[in-house]
Order: C-alpha cells, then structure tokens, then sequence
C-alpha cells in the first residue's frame, strides 16, 4: 500500500472516532440534563423543602420510662392525641432504643417516672447512664444534639423530698446539656398535690399547640416558617385551655391512674396552681384529701371525714349483724363485729407498701403537714356517720332488731384503717374521746415514728406492723419514705417494749417476699417482747398499677399456719398457737406465761376493766413476766382454745 492510501485511511478512522466519541458525548449531555430538570421537578413538586430529606422525615419520638405502667399510660394517651391531630410519631419503649441514634432525632417527648432512691425505672436506665455519661464526656461536647428539641413529663411524689421527680429532672438537664433545646419547659407531676391526670392534660395540649404551629429544621435553634407554619418557642408560648380540648375530657372519659413511683393521688392542675403558694399550702391550710382523692376514697366505701379523717364498714360487721360469723378480732379478743367501727384521724402514710389493700389512694408523707382538724369533731363525726352506714343495713335478711340497736352503738374503734393514725398531732386527745365513751381502742402503726409511740396514752392493744424482718426486705416490701427507716422501725419496737398496755407484733406474709426468714423474725421477739404476734396472709385486692402482686403471692390457711408453727418454735416455748382464723387466712401467737392458764388459753379482754382504769387516771403500772396480763378476762366462759375455727354459718 502506498503512503498517500495509508494516510487517507487512518485520517478516516480518525474522523469516524471522532465523531463516534462526540455522539457518545451529546448523548451523555442530553441525559444529564434531562436527568437535571427531571430531579428538579420531583424536588419542585415535593411536599417537603427540606434539603436534610433523611433528618427531616423522621417521625418524633415519644419516650415512656415506667416500672409498672403509669408513664406508658400517659404516653400512650399522648400518642393518641398526637396521632389524631395528624402529627407523626412513634411510641418508643427506651429498653429497645439505641441512644447513639438521638442525633438524627429532631423531637423527642419523654413521658418519665422516678422510681426507688430517684433511680430510673428498669427500662429507662441505659438511656440514662448514656446521657449521663455523654454528658461528662469532654470528648462528645455540647452539639451533639443540636439538631434536636424536646420536653419532658415527670411524674413523681414530693414526698420523697430530694428525689421528687429527680429522673425527669436529670433527662431534662442531660438533654440540654448535650445541645438539644426544650420546647416547653420541663413538668412535674405531683402525685400527693392534686390531680395528675388534669396536670398532664394541659401539658399534653401545650405540646400539640407547640406542634400543630410548625414543624422543625436545619439545627433545630432557630424557628423557621414550614409548610406554611411558624414554630413557636416554648418560652413564649401562652396558655388557652380553650382552643384545644383534652382527648379523654371529649370522649367522656375518666383516667384513674396510680403508680408504685406515683402513688397516693394525682398532681395539681395549672388552674389551680395560682392558689398553691410556694410553701405548697392552700390559703395558708394545705388539704390533705384533694378532690381527686376523696372521689377515689369514696368510690372504695369511706365517708371522708373533714379533711384528713375516714370511716367505713367492715364486711364483717355486715356478717355479724347478719347473725353470721365475726372477724379474727371477735375470736382472738372477743369484740363483737358489728359494734366495731373502723376509722383513721390520718389517711396519710409514711409507707408505700406493695400489699397497700387501699391501692395507695391515700396519701404520703414524713411529718404532719397538713390542716388540722379537731378531735372532739372527728370522733363525734365518725360514729354518726358509721351509725348511718348501720342503718342502711336495716331491712337486710337476717339483720334483727336486737343487733341493729347493738350496732348503732359502737363499743370499739379500730384506728387502722388506712394511713398512719398515730401521725396525727392530736392522737392523744382523739383517743381520749373514744374512751370518755367507753369505747375500746386498737391502734396500728407501721413503725415510722417512734417517739409518738413513746408518747402515746394507753390503749386497749397496740399494733405495730412488722413487715419484713431484714433491711433489704422492709425496703422492698414497704418502701418507705423515711432514709433511716430500718433505724426507726428498730426504735419503734424498742418503744413498745416499754408500753403497759397489750402489745402485738402483725405479720404480714406475702409468698416470693418474705416467708422464708423465719429466724429472723424470731430474732425480732426479744426486741419488742410483744404479748401477741398475728401472722396473716396478704390480701388480694385485684389488678392494680401500684403493684406486681399476683395471686401466686397470697399463701393459703395452711401456710400460714406452717408458718406460725415454726415461728412458734423458733421462741423456744415462750409462744404457742392460741387461735386461728381461717376466714382471714389468720393465726395469732401468744405468750405462754401470760395468756395460758391450766392448759386453756384466755386472750379475750375484760373491756370494763380497761376502761374503769382509765377513768381512774392511775398508771397501768409495770407487768410482771410470771403475772397474767391484768386486763385478761379470766371467765371460763371466755377464753378461745386453739382449735376454734370460724366458718361462714358461725363457730363449730
């Protein structure tokens, strides 16, 4: 081939090349620029205009931190709210959350509760530590949650002092901390104040005005206009119940919700927080049964009594006017059931105990803080209104006019019925009262407070409740609210010791909690030195939020009683089984020395006797451990052998 035809032919390659790579290359253009103006058009026609697409599509979180159901509760109820206003949101257990992802977050709701010592609920706790431990870290810094806004709920009791909502108050100062902004400030509900579910209702409508008024972007810092929206800053936002009506208030529906953390009523409502000054007093005169409580109260029986006092009518008092059998007090003491009236000058507690038959409806607190009423008023009020209670019995099968005239008089009063009756300041002259009135007087406290033990008069027979035999157990059992409580409840039965008048240690025996420490509990008796010990098994009250017990937790009749028999031994023959009551799963130890005479056990009372020396005002005066108790009946025809047990018709 000749040079010129070897040119011509790479000169045409070169140009077919040539344009082969300049089509490719139109080619490539005008995809890209349809490709450009196709983008464009999806990004012009799309609802959202947030160049963080990922960040900005993410739905809000709404965190629930609860041991046993309160704070799930409310959020749930949130969630319901949210979701019927159209806001997206996820209803998140913390437990299955990974913190590490709260940066991409750009809402976070925390519905949270304080449970023992102000520690978090089981489900919120690695969310805490890893907020806490973000937070110290110097290395993760103050932005790293910038791009997020949050508010928080909690839910609490300020009876606890210190600890009073102390989670909701550290997730909110961890938060900010961290570079997240509240959108509202942080809320706490006070459960021994006034109404929770009210308190949470107005926050609740707070954060759907705060929403409903935008949406959030860029950093989360600044407030932007979105989808045709201003958000609004919780700092200035104002409040107008008006515009949005609670969820639950539409519906007609009613939210009775109490926690183990929560327990014993509901937090304050906004509207009524103008008239709560800052000591907490109302006017100066702090109620101790808000509305919320005397409702609940009254749902359970009890006719509310001035501001602090209850009464009510025992089944059994109904049973025995009725002709039928009476309760473990008329076989173990002989008080007749339906003269027996059941009250408390203190619906307040110091205790929040798992077994609280009551469900924790009452009150909380370490001291008396409350307005007080006067004694001479309660008594008086109390027995009118069990008279009334009485009188509705009339006309029921079996009731006859003899025991219905009986009942109407009332000859004893057991202060045990809910609370702490001995916190009231004016214990004394309230049981001087019922004395005047020769009416016998059982009283029960829960070990809290010693020096009123020290301090109060004779009674008929006093009680002090001994519901654990360790430390670790009473914590878990009662939940006091007391740091020293193991101190107090030791001072209390060394208290009692000193007391002239009968004495009882009460046991309360919940299956998985405390029926296995035998030896501790007998290591208890020399403390106390207690005339009786009463050994019941713990009452099922049903389903309840304040607490996990099942029926598996109630032991029956005859574990109890394996139980008693053993305790009894334990004591090296100084107690024996006097009485047992199978209806009230009850079995009462007594001392030998005192209550067992020729093989035959008398524990009743001679109630004239009592009451003749208290009239005399002379002092009880020491007991001799060799000396029957001298306010022990010691009739033969009344004395309760061991082996007399109560059924539904009566004695057999």
């Amino acid at each position: 081939m000749s040079s010129t035809a070897a040119t011509a032919s790479i000169s045409t390659t070169s140009l077919t090349t040539h344009l082969t790579i300049l089509a490719f290359l139109s080619a490539t253009t005008v995809y890209c620029f349809y490709k450009s103006s196709r983008l464009r058009h999806l990004k012009l026609s799309s609802p959202s205009t947030n160049p963080n697409l990922s960040s900005a599509t993410r739905k809000g979180k709404l965190f629930f931190i609860s041991q046993t159901g309160t704070s799930r509760t409310l959020a749930q109820r949130l969630f319901n709210l949210l979701t019927s206003n159209n806001i997206p949101f996820e209803l998140v257990d913390p437990n299955v959350y990974e913190p590490e992802d709260l940066h991409q977050e750009n809402l976070v709701l925390i519905i949270a509760s304080t449970w023992e010592d102000g520690n978090p609920p089981s489900n919120g706790v690695f969310l805490s530590n890893w907020l806490s431990e973000s937070a110290e870290d110097f290395r993760v810094g103050s932005l790293l949650l910038s791009k997020c806004k949050f508010a928080v709920f909690g839910v609490g009791s300020r009876a606890y002092g210190d600890n009073f909502n102390a989670v909701g108050r550290g997730l909110s100062t961890k938060m900010r901390s961290l570079g997240a902004s509240e959108i509202l400030p942080l809320c706490e509900g006070d459960v021994d104040e006034g109404e929770l579910d009210k308190a949470f209702g107005i926050w609740s409508k707070e954060v759907i005005k705060v929403l409903k008024a935008g949406e959030l972007k860029g950093n989360g810092n600044d407030l932007i206009e979105e989808n045709g929206y201003e958000m609004i800053d919780g700092s200035e936002y104002e409040d107008d119940d008006d515009d949005y009506e609670d969820e639950d208030e539409e519906n007609g529906m009613e939210s009775d919700i109490v926690d183990l953390e929560d327990i014993a009523g509901k937090a304050p409502s906004k509207k009524d927080m103008g008239a709560i000054t800052s000591n907490g007093k109302k006017n100066g005169q702090k109620e101790m049964v808000t509305p919320v409580i005397r409702a609940s109260l009254k749902k359970q029986g009890y006719k509310i009594i001035g501001s602090h006092s209850g009464v009510k009518i025992c089944r059994w008092t109904k049973s025995q006017l009725r002709g039928r059998g009476g309760c473990y007090k008329h076989s173990f003491y002989g008080i007749e059931s339906h003269r027996c009236m059941e009250a408390t000058p203190s619906l307040a507690c110091a205790n929040k105990c798992v077994f609280c038959w009551r469900h924790h409806t009452n009150p909380v607190g370490k001291s008396w803080q409350w307005k007080m009423d006067d004694p001479l008023m309660i008594v008086n009020s109390a027995i009118e209104e069990h008279k009334k209670m009485i009188k509705q019995m009339k006309g029921v099968p079996g009731v006859t006019a003899e025991r219905l005239s009986e009942g109407l008089l009332p000859r004893h009063c057991a202060l045990s019925l809910v609370g702490e009756p001995i916190m009231y300041p004016e214990i004394n002259s309230l049981v001087d009262e019922l004395h005047k009135r020769r009416i016998s007087t059982f009283l029960v406290t829960n070990a809290q407070f010693p020096e009123k033990i020290v301090s109060l008069k004779p009674i008929t027979q006093l009680y002090v409740s001994v519901d654990a035999a360790t430390k670790d157990s009473m914590k878990a059992i009662d939940r006091p609210l007391f740091g020293d409580f193991w101190e107090r409840f030791g001072d209390s039965l060394k208290a009692l010791k000193d007391k002239q008048q009968r004495t009882v240690y009460r046991l309360t025996l919940v299956k998985g909690w405390n029926t296995e420490d035998v030896d501790a509990y007998s290591s208890l008796f020399g403390i106390g030195n207690p005339d009786f010990v009463e050994i019941k098994g713990v009452t099922y009250c049903g389903t309840s939020a304040t607490s996990k017990l099942t029926m598996e937790n109630v032991p029956w009749h005859v574990d109890v009683k394996a139980f008693s028999e053993a305790l009894a031994e334990k004591s090296n023959g100084d107690y024996e089984i006097a009485c047992e009551h199978v209806h009230s799963c009850c079995v009462l130890l007594a001392k030998v020395d005192k209550f067992k005479i020729n093989g035959q056990w008398h524990t009743w009372i001679d109630y004239d006797k009592f009451h003749d020396l208290v009239a005399s005002g002379e002092p009880f005066g020491k007991r001799e451990e060799s000396q029957i108790h001298p306010l022990t009946f010691l009739s033969p025809g009344f004395h309760i052998v061991a082996e007399i047990l109560l059924f539904e018709g009566g004695f057999v």
